[in-house]
């Protein structure tokens, strides 16, 4: 572990110039001393480290000692220092070999462009993360890596709506990472199925390996599934009145397959269109029209029509007589 930090931190000096120990420290997650210990084992080697005191010195290594990559341009190198670290591949577990593999490519850059890739990446910030999106910890992701890149064998376990679990043995294919998830795609009884990584409550790898068929392709199974996914959760259509200052609000809650649709609908005279809007279930559907208020009616069906009827009802008399009972205090 001790050599993977060493090699870290001379890179990290080597791509940046002049960096502090309290800086390599939170860059590397551990204390000064044990990077004042690190540098020590460096020049002990014969590394040219050298430190400069005062507030703003550091660590630096003589000009003479870099290293050099050659088929990249500078341009190209900046592109790559743009994105940060993918959150679904620390979750794996690769994230680290990936910054290192970053550091290893920053080396490459003349002075001049190690201080225009730090410019760029104070300025620009890629933020993946959904919107209260909430941390969800995933115990049997790097187990699975470890499965797939291995073609072994692995009993899985998930919960079912009703009791009792269902427990398979089944070849890993491969790892989906959607939307800030991750989902195994595994063969079982010669049928490939995909399944929420974090539904597995328990993870058991094998030694025995298996052969992955040479056809397979993870992309298109994993478009197709996706595809067919969609057509089953979204079996619920709502005939509604769309509103016309509500009408791009729409467009952009349902994609492209409702826009072709709006498009070719006749708005009346007053600008309101109707159209055909596809949810997962009723109750999906009734909070999407309560939360347009005024912007979407609901025609059809009769059932999801009443149920709004009954919410906006309920909400109505809540803050009547909340609010009445505020007028007679």
């Amino acid at each position: 572990m001790r050599a993977d930090r060493l090699i870290s931190l001379l890179l990290i000096i080597q791509s940046r110039g002049k960096v502090s120990a309290g800086t390599l420290a939170e860059e590397l997650e551990v204390s000064e001393r044990t990077i004042y210990r690190d540098i020590d084992a460096l020049t002990t080697a014969g590394i040219p480290v050298y430190g400069e005191p005062g507030p703003d010195g550091g660590y630096a290594l003589l000009d003479n000692y870099r290293t050099r990559l050659t088929g990249l341009t500078e341009s190209e190198l900046r592109a790559l220092f743009l994105l940060d670290i993918p959150e679904p591949l620390i979750k794996l577990g690769i994230g680290q070999e990936l910054k290192t593999a970053l550091l290893k490519l920053s080396t490459s850059l003349n002075r001049d462009s190690l201080v225009d890739e730090m410019k760029i990446h104070r300025r620009i910030y890629l933020d993946s993360a959904w919107w209260q999106q909430e941390e969800e910890p995933a115990p049997h992701l790097r187990t699975l890596y470890r499965a797939v890149m291995e073609n072994r064998r692995i009993d899985i376990r998930y919960r079912m709506p009703f009791p009792g679990d269902i427990h398979l043995r089944v070849e890993p294919y491969g790892l989906v990472a959607k939307a800030g998830d991750w989902y195994l795609v595994y063969a079982h009884q010669e049928k490939i199925r995909a399944r929420r990584v974090l539904s597995l409550t328990d993870v058991s790898i094998f030694d025995d390996s298996f052969e992955r068929p040479a056809d397979f392709n993870l992309t298109a199974f994993w478009q197709e599934w996706c595809r067919l996914h969609e057509e089953h959760f979204t079996a619920y259509t709502a005939f509604v009145r769309i509103a016309p200052d509500f009408l791009p609000i729409v467009q952009r809650k349902f994609g492209e397959s409702v826009r072709a649709r709006m498009n070719s609908a006749i708005p009346d005279p007053q600008g309101y269109l109707c159209t055909e809007l596809p949810f997962e279930t009723l109750e999906a559907a009734r909070e999407f029209v309560l939360a347009c208020g005024r912007g979407v009616e609901v025609l059809e069906p009769i059932a999801l029509r009443a149920s709004v009827i009954d919410f906006a009802e309920q909400t109505v008399s809540l803050y009547v007589k909340q609010t009445m009972g505020t007028f007679r205090q």
